[in-house]
């Protein structure tokens, strides 16, 4: 029997490290890295995730998710799955939640002093994953 969407997203998430697997509260299966919820999946059709409020305005803006089915003025995203054909969206949703490249941007910027730092790091990582990574010459 075929492996189902919800299934896939599951089996991938997962199996990086330190990522568990539970009950959310809200029905559906949720992801966390330690305390920190990764997100949730609402069986094989719907994803929500977390995200600072001006990552979450660049991803809605890039159509890459939409504003949260419920609290569309948080950080909160939602993506609606349609097919299996975006089992590879969702879970890059989630490697980007995992990954929080724009926590690392923090450190850096705030060593180099960085005028432009919004106090989270997200600034920077929103440039760069909107306009690439700036030359250096």
């Amino acid at each position: 029997m075929a492996e189902s969407i919800q299934q896939e997203i599951v089996r991938e998430v997962s199996a990086w490290p330190d990522v568990t697997v539970g009950p959310h509260r809200f029905g559906g299966i949720e992801f966390r890295l330690g305390r920190r919820e990764l997100g949730h999946l609402h069986g094989s059709r719907l994803a929500d995730l977390p995200f600072p409020v001006r990552v979450r305005e660049r991803l809605v803006a890039a159509g890459e998710a939409e504003p949260h089915h419920i609290y569309p003025e948080s950080g909160w995203v939602s993506f609606y799955i349609h097919d299996a054909s975006d089992v590879a969206r969702v879970v890059g949703l989630f490697r980007l939640n995992y990954d929080r490249p724009w926590v690392g941007a923090r450190s850096s910027i705030a060593a180099r002093g960085d005028s432009e730092n919004d106090g989270n790091g997200a600034n920077q990582w929103l440039m760069a994953r909107t306009y690439g990574s700036p030359s250096r010459s």
